[in-house]
């Protein structure tokens, strides 16, 4: 049997769930049709889904497709915050339905990961969803298809009496067809340069039958090749009901088996996806095309590649990364540890939560897409781990842009260097994006490989607080000078780390070194910005535009069609809940406000925001020396 390993995306809201909901009753898994809003949705499996009527976690479920394929069905998180959970996906799928509402149109979050599957070149189907919602106007939603989305997007079909109950789709396949056009249509949508358009209703049914068809010809399979070398991804992990690490694994090739041992532990149980009930029963192997649950992998982490290299799953697909953060702290001082051990298990199902514990202020700080994602955090921390804790004012995640060219150098027993090493680097500016790049002016050879890697290591760790404790993403590091004792025995022959250099000297002779250096050369602090799009009645411009300029959004555009107008613009992410907090009583509860990542820019004014170090502080050398030497 082959796999269509389907992802199911949308903006929150467009009926995503209730699509996979109708999905799988047209299947035969389902006998009835669960509700977003009564929280009896199929994939919607966590308590406070069902009571947010939003999806937090990726679910996957399974249907049969045609007589020889089936569908794995990973139904993804629609709220920005979220994001992280559909990046994680995008890896394993085959092809993808983006879902549309025929009401709301084209929306940020729709933007996005049109664009992510666009880059990673998926092949993606759309369905303009609730057609027979008052206000539905899928012509004009298929203009802003092709106008925002795609040019690629082609209708596969009409919509009669939309905005009321009796909307119904109606299919042009059969005339594809009958003109000979449906081979080379359903080729270039496999291929991923052919996007079909598909209309209906999640909630009535109209169109979803159409789509299930077309998905046996639109979409690819994955390929069969159990004989090769085991290749899978793990994409989602959760702990089962003793604590265990339970991974969730698409395959690409080969075949894993109950009893394999790997690096992150030795498998003990697998379960696949029954296409026929659409839920996992064990089984003996996980093979090429499907996906697994493994138990076992003690080690196991979100991303681990299993096996042998892959292709696919291979992709990046470079979401922006969290640009918020905030201090969270236990109601009861005496739960500290509880607190963290339980947000350590919540970071291994979600690495961009990004633990950070600052020893020194025993502070415990994770890095957010938004105030949704804190408040299902603290939810989630009182309700399955009975700990109750509260958070500091969410704060913008900066970073630091080195501006110049910096030079120093450590060398062993001269002045107050106590380290058994000479070091010297040169920090330099680099591209944005380029990342951390470390180049050499010493020969080959002159230093020892594990001194020179515990130099390179320390550099990329130190960067992650630069001079005022942000993390530099972007410098040319040169490592211009070394120096080292070597290995010393006394006549006993027992090794005397007094007279000998050791990788750990190095280790942490560098960060005192490149923040010196680092401070030479400066640097500058800059902000998380977001571009934002405001739609709004012309008539309330005037009054719109000194409320934006109090929080800091410049328009860039401005659009006015009839009644109808749209600012467009940039605004500092530390701004953006506040002003979608004024946005409704602004505009009369008429004003839609979205907002995406978009750049890092200098921060303005006088005050230049400072983050609490977390590691030993070399930019301050007595007390760097003092800790490190005592082991503090």
């Amino acid at each position: 049997m082959r796999y269509l390993n389907l992802g199911i995306l949308a903006h929150v809201d467009a009926g995503k769930t209730s699509l996979t909901e109708r999905l799988l009753h047209a299947a035969g898994i389902i006998d009835e049709i669960g509700s977003v809003d009564r929280g009896t949705t199929r994939t919607d499996s966590l308590e406070l889904e069902r009571r947010r009527g939003i999806t937090i976690k990726a679910a996957v479920t399974a249907f049969p497709l045609g007589e020889t394929a089936a569908v794995n069905l990973i139904d993804t998180p629609g709220h920005p915050d979220f994001i992280a959970e559909v990046e994680r996906t995008l890896g394993v799928l085959d092809g993808v339905v983006l879902v549309v509402s025929a009401v709301e149109g084209v929306q940020a979050q729709t933007r996005v990961l049109m664009r992510a599957v666009r880059r990673l070149g998926l092949p993606t189907v759309l369905f303009v969803n609730k057609v027979d919602r008052r206000g539905a106007d899928p012509e004009r939603v298929l203009g802003e298809l092709s106008a925002k989305l795609t040019p690629a997007a082609f209708p596969m079909g009409t919509v009669t009496r939309p905005g009321t109950s009796e909307a119904r789709f109606v299919s042009e396949v059969p005339e594809l067809r009958r003109l000979g056009l449906w081979s080379q249509l359903a080729a270039d949508s496999r291929r991923g340069s052919v996007h079909p358009v598909f209309f209906g209703s999640a909630i009535t049914g109209a169109g979803t039958a159409e789509l299930l068809a077309g998905l046996e010809d639109l979409l690819p399979r994955s390929a069969e090749d159990v004989s090769a070398k085991p290749a899978g991804r793990v994409f989602k992990v959760e702990r089962g009901a003793a604590g265990e690490r339970i991974a969730y694994v698409r395959m690409f090739s080969g075949a894993l088996r109950t009893r394999d041992r790997l690096p992150s532990g030795r498998i003990t149980g697998i379960s696949v996806l029954s296409a026929a009930e659409g839920e996992p029963v064990a089984t003996d192997a996980v093979a090429a095309g499907q996906i697994g649950i493994v138990r076992g992998l003690a080690k196991v982490r979100i991303g681990d590649r299993l096996g042998g290299s892959a292709t696919a799953d291979d992709a990046s697909v470079h979401f922006a990364p969290p640009t918020l953060e905030t201090v969270v702290e236990p109601g009861d001082s005496a739960a500290r540890g509880s607190m963290f051990a339980a947000l350590t298990q919540l970071a291994e199902q979600d690495p961009l939560i990004g633990l950070r514990y600052d020893k020194a202020r025993a502070e415990t700080s994770l890095s957010l897409y938004g105030e949704v994602q804190k408040e299902v955090i603290q939810t989630t921390l009182a309700e399955d781990y009975g700990v109750a804790v509260r958070f500091r004012e969410t704060t913008p995640i900066c970073v630091e842009r080195v501006l110049g060219t910096g030079e120093a150098l450590d060398v062993i027993k001269v002045g107050d260097n106590p380290f058994l090493a000479t070091v010297g680097l040169r920090v330099g500016p680099a591209p944005l994006g380029a990342g951390v790049s470390i180049g050499l002016e010493i020969e080959l050879g002159s230093l020892p490989p594990a001194f020179l890697t515990a130099v390179e290591e320390a550099v990329r760790t130190t960067l992650a607080s630069g001079l005022h404790g942000w993390e530099v993403p972007d410098a040319a590091i040169v490592i211009t000078r070394t120096g080292y004792w070597a290995r010393q025995s006394h006549a006993h022959g027992t090794f005397d780390k007094s007279m000998s250099s050791t990788a750990g000297d190095f280790r942490a002779l560098t960060p005192l070194v490149l923040m010196e250096a680092l401070a030479k050369a400066g640097t500058e602090v800059c902000e998380p910005m977001h571009r934002f799009r405001l739609e709004l009645p012309a008539a309330l411009l005037g009054t719109a535009l000194p409320v934006l300029a109090t929080f800091r959004a410049v328009p860039a555009s401005t659009t006015v069609t009839g009644e109808a107008a749209v600012l467009e613009g940039i605004v500092p992410a530390a701004r953006v809940h506040g002003l979608g907090q004024r946005i409704p009583g602004l505009t009369g509860g008429e004003g839609v406000l979205e907002s995406v990542f978009d750049h890092f820019a200098p921060v303005s004014g006088a005050v230049v925001p400072e983050r609490a170090r977390w590691d030993a502080n070399p930019t301050d050398r007595k007390e760097y020396l003092m800790r490190v030497q005592r082991g503090v």
